[in-house]
């Protein structure tokens, strides 16, 4: 049985020789973290505080949030995260996540959505002999008890806004969402729901049962395109700048500059 996750799948498109350091040869990383991880990681960790003091009816005021946010940034945060953007400071991150919290508290205070669970494992068997299976985490699962429908919502910290277009074809929350209907009834209705935190913005998707079952031949092709690779070769992009292997990669041994996103890798990064 082989077991993924998306991040897992992302990596091996991303990168086939990422994919081998890390996932076969299991290497300990050159670089522990970069400071975008270590954003979006103390904001998702904070909004789960959130939702965790509503589910015991103790909705936080927004003072309460940022003097959350900040102890949890300052207890987490070491020297040696990297910061690709020299012009910008780990304060100047810190800052951003204050101002994501602020807007997202001031759309959705008192937080009262039909919440059931923050940081929810899911297991997706894409086939009836379960032979690949998918595992991951929900943000956040609601219930919407005025529309009916179960709502997958996913937080990100990232600069940059999608097309909608990409969103409608995002694999992650679509992936969730078969796990819900597993749970909950293969005819509930489902809403995917990114908020962008930097542009306090939220775009919504949903799928079809054809959607869906696309999307499982497409990720066991791709399982099966990984699992009969046997030259994984670098494949070098924007992203890596941020990767974690970058000073010790065989792709980078005689070169150490920093790569210049193009106008498309800009629009993709998110």
């Amino acid at each position: 049985m082989a077991i993924y996750s998306h991040s897992k799948l992302s990596t091996f498109e991303q990168c086939p020789l990422k994919y081998k350091y890390k996932y076969i040869d299991k290497r300990k990383p050159d670089i522990e973290k970069t400071i975008e991880a270590h954003l979006g990681s103390i904001v998702h960790s904070t909004l789960e505080w959130v939702y965790k003091k509503v589910k015991n009816k103790e909705p936080p005021l927004i003072d309460d949030i940022i003097k959350y946010y900040a102890e949890i940034w300052e207890k987490n945060y070491k020297p040696e995260i990297l910061i690709v953007k020299k012009e910008l400071t780990q304060r100047d991150y810190f800052n951003k996540g204050v101002e994501f919290l602020m807007h997202y508290y001031n759309r959705y205070y008192p937080f009262k959505d039909g919440t059931i669970e923050c940081e929810k494992k899911v297991e997706i068997s894409l086939d009836e002999k379960e032979k690949y299976k998918v595992i991951g985490f929900i943000d956040r699962l609601v219930y919407n008890l005025e529309t009916k429908e179960y709502e997958i919502h996913d937080y990100k910290t990232a600069n940059n806004l999608p097309q909608k277009e990409k969103i409608d074809n995002d694999r992650q929350l679509a992936l969730y969402s078969l796990a819900v209907k597993d749970m909950f009834g293969k005819d509930k209705k489902i809403k995917l729901i990114w908020h962008y935190l930097a542009y306090d913005k939220d775009i919504v998707s949903t799928r079809t049962e054809e959607q869906l079952e696309d999307l499982k031949k497409s990720i066991i092709n791709l399982i099966k395109e990984i699992e009969s690779t046997k030259d994984f070769s670098p494949r070098k992009s924007i992203l890596c700048n941020w990767c974690e292997f970058r000073p010790s990669c065989e792709a980078w041994k005689e070169e150490n500059t920093t790569l210049k996103p193009t106008k498309q890798e800009e629009l993709d990064i998110w």
